[in-house]
């Protein structure tokens, strides 16, 4: 039985601070040595989805999936079978793998004139059926959410802005040597006090620019 195996070799948060001179404006929230331990691990991130082990697919997260070694965070799914299905939205998914997800312990909420930097490097599976993911959702409700790297199995990679349901900025574009680790930067702003921009970077050429709408102010989970 073959596991399905994600990687994160380091990880930079960057928060720019409004109303401080640019020079100054930087302050580093989850520094590019958080996988070296897992004491600098357990300093920035916990275990599962910030609401537990279940979200919307066919694989529950359990700890025991997530591994540390040498500054790389893998995350490694298997096939299990048994498992009690998971609930999502008044329908019940049956649960046909355990894999790995970490989160953030802060919250991150865009202020006026200000923003976040997520850069990471990723080797993400594009193997059919699979559906790696490093995005920011809302804690309260639902949106915003801001998809800042997502592959689903097709080959390809995709950066979505959704501001409801229907109302969603997608774009895909091929992802090359999925074998290899990739440079994945967002860069999240305030656009105009109400709005947040979101422009998605992929080994260092700007992909897409997109917004999400009332998105100021609102905490989101990395």
């Amino acid at each position: 039985m073959r596991a399905l195996t994600n990687y994160l070799a380091a990880l930079l948060l960057t928060d720019f601070l409004p109303s401080l001179p640019l020079a100054s404006a930087k302050h580093i929230m989850i520094p590019n040595t958080s996988f070296n331990s897992q004491s600098d691990f357990d300093t920035d991130w916990n275990y599962l989805y910030p609401w537990g082990t279940d979200h919307n697919g066919a694989a529950r997260m359990s700890k025991s999936q997530v591994s540390l070694s040498g500054g790389v965070l893998t995350l490694t799914a298997r096939r299990v079978d048994g498992e009690k299905p998971a609930t999502h939205g008044g329908k019940q998914i049956a649960i046909r793998y355990l894999s790995g997800a970490v989160h953030a312990k802060e919250h991150f909420n865009v202020s006026r004139g200000g923003g976040y930097d997520f850069a990471g490097e990723f080797r993400a599976t594009t193997t059919r059926g699979t559906w790696p993911a490093f995005w920011l959702t809302a804690v309260q409700g639902w949106p915003p959410e801001i998809d800042m790297a997502e592959w689903k199995g097709s080959g390809k990679i995709s950066f979505n802005t959704f501001n409801t349901s229907s109302q969603v900025r997608a774009r895909d574009v091929d992802y090359p040597n999925p074998q290899d680790f990739h440079r994945i930067l967002c860069e999240v702003r305030d656009a105009n006090g109400r709005d947040v921009s979101a422009k998605f970077w992929m080994d260092g050429k700007l992909v897409d620019t997109q917004y999400g709408k009332g998105f100021v102010g609102a905490p989101m989970y990395l």
